[in-house]
């Protein structure tokens, strides 16, 4: 049961690309933290959640032939470097396209795909990974 309480307190983040933005220099940042790492402690209580627009560009990325055991299927696939336009950097999956479409400074959006799946009966887990616009 601890893995299904997880799950439903993190939908929130789950579902949404969700990060912080401080009040103080208005930097954002992804994931989320409660302390700007410019500001530090003038950033205390001045953290705001931002809904990111998920649009952005590849910055670097390479493509994975060894996954680990649960992407194993999925070989190969992209993995990138994303500057979101609201500037933090973050790393995902980029799917729906061929190796060949992308480079550094292909244009991406966000799209929820699944992560994984617990048994063949069990909970599907959603997340966000990225296409090329």
């Amino acid at each position: 049961m601890t893995e299904l309480s997880r799950i439903w307190r993190e939908t929130e983040y789950r579902y949404n690309l969700i990060g912080y933005k401080c009040k103080n220099c208005g930097n954002s940042y992804f994931p989320p933290r409660d302390i700007c790492p410019k500001c530090h402690r003038e950033s205390i209580g001045k953290m705001e959640k931002v809904k990111f627009s998920g649009n952005g560009e590849v910055i670097s990325y390479t493509v994975v032939h060894d996954a680990p055991p649960s992407f194993k299927r999925q070989v190969p696939y992209v993995l990138a470097l994303i500057k979101l336009s609201e500037g933090p950097v973050i790393t995902a999956q980029i799917v729906d396209s061929v190796e060949e479409k992308i480079d550094i400074g292909t244009k991406v959006h966000m799209v929820f795909r699944k992560i994984r799946q617990d048994g063949d009966s069990g909970i599907i887990e959603y997340g966000y990974k990225f296409a090329v616009n």
